[in-house]
């Protein structure tokens, strides 16, 4: 190593990855996030894929992005705007250069800086994307990536595309060495994923170790960085997207519940990954079938839930609303079922690829009559692993369908996970019965209101299913108007009972003074909590209180909003969570809303905040 080089400590980086969808972005991104967590960082990723299956190479609309904030204390978010902004196209520089810290650099491939690209990217004719008027006044170190790679696999017999592959591996080394990190992690990685074809897991190494000595030698750095390990509770860790943590916790609620876990599902952006999850665990009394449409997917989960499995499906938006008359039946048969619903961009199509928060009234009453049902929403990556827990606890004890909310932003992004202990996780019940004496379909435990659950062929205990109204104790169809009251009245009820169940609001941090408390849901978790954590710092009266538990709200909700003068609720949707609690609850709301396709940050937060204090 050059003795002239020193190494600077940081807390927090954030680095963002940007490129052609060939360019390899989301695999150098998450070979990064896992060689940081190997490392002992705190990480949390958010991804970003083209909204177009197959945008024309070269243009801002084929762009493909990661995100990455790794660091040495705890991380809540990928970050707002990057310090590092790692750029292979001029296509990708155009689209993110805005968003680069004053005093932060863009790495680029200055080998597809060619007219040709330029013009592809959609500068301005003769404009010079890497002047300081195009790059707005931002470093820019342009480094002969693509050639530099060529050059390090001259002596590899492969193909001129195969070698151009290898160039975001080139990258991934300069990043290595530039924040200090082994490659040790990517190395063994590598090795497993080509160990078919190992002259390619060798191109990779070679490209990699190649990009960590042009790093050390070029001259543009005259510092290397080092964050160090954040604290942790002793543990075994991993990395998980919230789409795989929600299907662990599925299939691990299953064996709590000791069922067997059915899922049903249609493909849809960007829920199907619980999908491929869930099927990788088949040898744990799990069975996992893509359907041939949404409303397959959840008419069989209803059918495996008849049966006595812990029935789920997923989805996104678009599926909820083709699920709606089947989720009525769930709720009027009073049958265990979990929908997961990866909220993304909409109405209709929408963004298929980027997050929103708009499916929550969708959650609440996207179904036709009266047809009540908990909804509870994850709010980071890994807490996607403890809702859909949480989802199945409800479902089983109360007999009846559970809407998780997640969204793209968490199913897609990703942070280091504790594996917990057995004893760390919850008790399920159900309320599978086999005794015939006394038995009626609709017989309820007089504490939850929910009825008993009877496998099919069980003797002496045959029930009806279908959408036409149950008697209120036999189960035959009715259409006496008084019974039907009766039943409405029980089934809301019975939701309406669940908030004795549930964990009280808790204001995550409180200041003295009572004066702004800024209320979220899901995904907004993490940038609330961080922008409030610096106005206590600044011993400013601003507190934060987060909803997991929606329908029904905690107890103590009204409680906690009457001890400020000012609510501000952000959501990622034109104020829905401002219109339920206005509607339930004798208070004024300020919404904070937005609807780009990306989470909020601290500023936004911040501009809102401000003008009240």
């Amino acid at each position: 190593m050059n003795d002239t080089i020193k190494i600077q400590e940081l807390d927090q980086v954030v680095i963002r990855f940007s490129g052609d969808s060939g360019d390899g972005m989301q695999l150098t991104g998450l070979q990064f996030t896992g060689a940081s967590a190997v490392h002992g960082n705190d990480v949390v990723t958010l991804p970003d894929f083209p909204a177009e299956i197959r945008a024309p190479a070269g243009t801002i609309s084929g762009i493909s992005g990661f995100q990455v904030q790794f660091g040495s204390k705890k991380v809540n978010t990928p970050g707002d705007f990057p310090d590092v902004l790692v750029a292979m196209n001029p296509a990708g520089l155009l689209a993110n250069i805005k968003d680069l810290k004053r005093d932060g650099f863009a790495i680029i491939d200055r080998d597809t800086f060619t007219a040709a690209n330029i013009k592809k990217a959609g500068y301005a004719e003769e404009v010079d994307p890497l002047s300081p008027e195009a790059s707005l006044h931002k470093k820019i170190i342009a480094a002969p990536i693509t050639s530099q790679t060529m050059a390090a696999l001259s002596d590899f017999e492969m193909d001129k595309k195969s070698k151009e592959r290898c160039k975001n591996f080139f990258t991934l080394g300069i990043l290595f060495w530039l924040y200090d990190l082994s490659p040790q992690y990517t190395t063994d990685w590598l090795k497993v994923k080509f160990g078919k074809k190992p002259i390619l897991a060798e191109a990779n190494i070679k490209t990699m170790t190649e990009g960590m000595l042009y790093a050390q030698n070029s001259g543009f750095f005259q510092s290397q960085y080092r964050v160090n390990s954040a604290p942790t509770v002793p543990g075994t860790y991993r990395s998980l997207t919230g789409n795989e943590a929600a299907g662990i916790g599925l299939v691990a609620a299953a064996h709590l519940a000791g069922l067997k876990l059915f899922l049903g599902s249609y493909p849809i952006t960007p829920a199907t990954t619980i999908l491929e999850e869930v099927a990788k665990h088949k040898n744990h009394d799990v069975k996992a079938i893509q359907m041939e449409d949404e409303i397959a997917g959840i008419c069989s989960s209803i059918g495996a839930a008849w049966a006595g499995d812990l029935a789920v499906t997923t989805t996104s938006g678009p599926g909820v609303a083709l699920k709606g008359e089947a989720m009525g039946l769930a709720v009027i048969t009073e049958i265990p079922l979990v929908i997961v619903n990866v909220q993304r961009g909409g109405p209709s199509t929408g963004l298929p690829t980027k997050t929103e928060q708009s499916d929550l009234l969708q959650a609440m009453y996207g179904r036709n009559g009266e047809s009540p049902m908990p909804v509870i929403a994850a709010k980071s990556p890994a807490d996607c692993f403890w809702q859909a827990i949480e989802a199945c606890r409800l479902a089983l004890k109360y007999m009846t369908p559970v809407m998780l909310l997640t969204d793209g932003y968490l199913g897609n992004g990703s942070e280091s996970f504790r594996i917990p202990d057995e004893s760390e996780l919850p008790k399920l019940t159900h309320t599978m019965v086999s005794d015939p004496e006394g038995y009626f379909p609709y017989n309820r435990d007089p504490e939850t209101l929910a009825r008993g659950w009877v496998k099919p062929g069980t003797p002496g205990m045959r029930n009806r299913i279908g959408g036409l109204e149950k008697d209120a104790l036999t189960g035959a169809v009715s259409h006496d108007p008084d019974n039907h009251d009766t039943m409405v009245r029980t089934r809301q009820k019975k939701i309406d009972n669940i908030a004795n169940d549930i964990p009280d609001l808790e204001v995550l941090q409180s200041k003295d003074g009572n004066e702004v408390l800024v209320i979220g849901w899901g995904s907004t978790y993490g940038s609330i909590r961080n922008r409030v954590a610096k106005y206590q710092k600044q011993g400013k009266p601003v507190s934060h209180a987060h909803f997991t538990h929606i329908s029904p709200f905690p107890k103590n909700t009204l409680e906690v909003l009457r001890k400020y003068k000012k609510l501000v609720v952000a959501e990622m949707n034109l104020g829905q969570l401002s219109k339920l609690l206005a509607a339930e609850f004798p208070v004024e709301v300020i919404p904070l809303t937005k609807i780009q396709g990306r989470p909020f940050t601290e500023e936004e937060i911040e501009l809102v905040v401000d003008t009240l204090l």
